[in-house]
């Protein structure tokens, strides 16, 4: 009689590795959707009203400081990038995982312009870039603690955290809230500042003569 559990434990870590990839994919759709659409329906832009931050952190003549939230918000977005980078590419210094996540972090960037959906900020590639090297860390401990078992383990957590993103997108698409000002509202794209609608203002103030 001939044993077949020696291919039951060989086409394990295929399957598990193409478990990882089909997760990978769809943390990648919901990066592409929360960076480029912010959970919203897609929609491109006009032309002129594109903002590009060649200088990271701090304020230029076009773009703002950027604020404490947007970075670590920015950080968190790629810390599963790293995660999922290493889990499917071991053998990968930590230099190769940086570059593809600057890499996938500038196309981001690039879209972002190209579509006008939003300012292209080099911080965003610094921070995105130092988020994947956090992720690659977390990981690197992790093989520390549960050493042979740390696949599975990372396996499972990152299969929770794409399924709990993936019902936060939902909540955000089924909510009747939106948080873009209201259409007669005037908005600053640059440092978010708002103004009601002009015939709300003073004739003086709507012509800018106001003290």
């Amino acid at each position: 009689m001939t044993s077949t559990a020696p291919a039951v434990v060989a086409t394990a870590p295929a399957h598990r590795s193409a478990g990882v990839s089909g997760l990978f994919v769809v943390y990648l759709a919901l990066l592409v959707w929360a960076v480029l659409w912010k959970l919203e329906a897609p929609w491109v832009g006009v032309a002129g009203e594109r903002i590009v931050k060649l200088v990271p952190f701090v304020a230029t003549s076009g773009a703002g400081a950027s604020s404490r939230s947007d970075v670590v918000a920015n950080v968190a977005l790629f810390v599963p990038f790293g995660l999922y980078l290493g889990l499917l590419a071991p053998a990968w210094r930590w230099w190769k995982v940086a570059a593809a996540a600057g890499a996938a972090s500038m196309a981001l960037e690039v879209a972002q312009y190209v579509l006008a959906v939003g300012s292209s900020d080099l911080t965003d590639v610094v921070v995105n870039t130092a988020g994947a090297l956090v992720g690659l860390g977390l990981l690197a401990l992790a093989r520390r603690r549960y050493r042979e078992r740390t696949v599975l383990a990372m396996t499972r957590a990152c299969a929770v955290g794409t399924v709990l993103a993936l019902l936060v997108g939902a909540l955000v698409v089924a909510s009747p809230l939106r948080y873009a000002a209201p259409e007669d509202v005037r908005c600053d794209r640059v440092s978010g500042r708002c103004a009601p609608p002009l015939e709300e203002l003073e004739p003086r103030d709507a012509l800018g003569l106001g003290q």
